[in-house]
């Protein structure tokens, strides 16, 4: 019960007292709305069953029924005749890919060839490096340019 008080001079008899309905029942409340997702299987029972509507008023009860609107269904139909099914599968989201230049495959590869090429060269200056410390040890002249020792 809840009562009310008017202020003024006649206070006490002014008092009212009125009794409230049962409480309603708790309604649940999303935190966020979602956004409803329909499968391809889905989409295409639902554009048959429209497409076999013949009447007046059929469609109508069938988006009713389904909790559609008709943009929906103009917009799967739109997607259907675009190319056979094609538009009613998942859409991947996203950004999209960028397409890799093959010129830039070929770059790629030649980088990484040099890389190896260069590792080879250092390997190969410190075998000779070594020859020559080797060859100074034993006390074996190293042969020149020329081929002369």
């Amino acid at each position: 019960m809840l009562e009310f008080r008017v202020e003024g001079e006649k206070e006490a008899e002014m008092e009212t007292i009125v009794d409230m309905p049962a409480a309603a029942p708790e309604t649940e409340v999303v935190a966020k709305a979602q956004r409803r997702r329909f499968t391809a299987e889905y989409k295409r029972r639902i554009l048959n069953e429209a497409d076999r509507c013949t009447r007046s008023g059929e469609i109508g009860a069938l988006l009713r029924r389904e909790g559609l609107y008709a943009s929906a269904l103009t917009a799967w139909r739109a997607a259907r005749e675009r190319g056979a099914l094609a538009g009613l599968t998942a859409k991947k989201r996203g950004p999209w890919a960028t397409r890799v230049d093959p010129r830039d495959r070929t770059i790629a590869a030649q980088e990484r060839e040099l890389v190896q090429w260069k590792a080879r060269a250092q390997r190969a200056e410190a075998v000779v490096e070594i020859q020559k410390k080797f060859s100074e040890m034993v006390g074996v002249p190293l042969l020149d340019d020329g081929g002369r020792r």
